[in-house]
């Protein structure tokens, strides 16, 4: 079971992999009730493969994975959707329905999971798109507003059903640097405003100082750090963390 300290996430022993491939091995790591919690990593770390893992979307191959003190790995039935409900999710292309306008995209989550009128949940997708800044958006189709605005919307999806926890993969992907700005803003402010707790998958390192923060860094489907951002960044632990931080080629050495 996992331990207490507030720990509203636990990842205990975990691989993870697929297609007879392990590309994650005894990943162990806390995440607290109420922080923003940076998953860091280059191109094939493994990332992706431990966010999917931890809402579920993957089997877990050993370990366990605790969502507000429940399993989810081999969770099925009524125990699985209790565990569902307890948390978003925002993908990195944020997934919203073209052909559905912003309070529709919104409304999916609670036409699904609730027995809310049509007016209910056009009310509360309303409000939550006020809470990300497009609440004079929420007729406009995904293809009428930005890139940015389309990444809010996505969050605002995914905040439908009041969860405790938000899982977000690479926010800031294919953003400028004022947009993306304005989305970790957007971040900060929900988790101290609302106590929600963040884990998010990345590899902007503007956005990583600015919203997290604690972090782990994964090298080759292993942690190899964990602590806040910017002290991992201003006294690494080891040379891939040195140049990850500093942008280097593999290969360089310390000056």
């Amino acid at each position: 079971m996992p331990t207490e300290e507030r720990a509203i996430i636990e990842v205990c022993g975990m691989s993870a992999g697929y297609a007879g491939r392990v590309v994650l091995r005894d990943i162990n790591f806390r995440v607290r009730s109420g922080e923003v919690f940076i998953i860091l990593g280059g191109s094939g770390c493994g990332k992706s493969t431990l966010l999917k893992n931890m809402i579920g979307l993957y089997p877990a191959l050993s370990g366990e994975i605790y969502i507000g003190g429940e399993n989810i790995v081999g969770a099925s039935g009524a125990r699985r959707q209790k565990i569902l409900r307890q948390f978003g999710v925002m993908y990195q292309s944020g997934a919203l329905f073209g052909s559905m306008t912003l309070e529709q995209n919104v409304a999916l989550p609670l036409e699904e999971w609730t027995d809310l009128p049509p007016s209910g949940r056009s009310l509360l997708a309303r409000l939550k798109l006020q809470q990300v800044g497009l609440g004079e958006f929420a007729d406009y189709l995904p293809s009428e507003i930005s890139g940015g605005m389309q990444k809010r919307a996505a969050v605002a999806r995914a905040m439908a059903l009041d969860p405790r926890i938000l899982f977000l993969d690479e926010p800031s992907a294919g953003l400028d640097p004022i947009t993306s700005a304005g989305l970790d803003e957007l971040i900060r402010s929900l988790s101290r405003n609302l106590g929600i707790t963040f884990v998010i998958a990345t590899h902007e390192l503007a956005s990583i100082y600015a919203i997290g923060d604690r972090a782990l860094i994964l090298e080759r489907g292993e942690i190899v750090a964990e602590g806040n951002p910017k002290e991992l960044r201003d006294h690494p632990t080891n040379d891939y963390v040195r140049r990850f931080f500093r942008r280097e080629p593999e290969g360089s050495k310390a000056a």
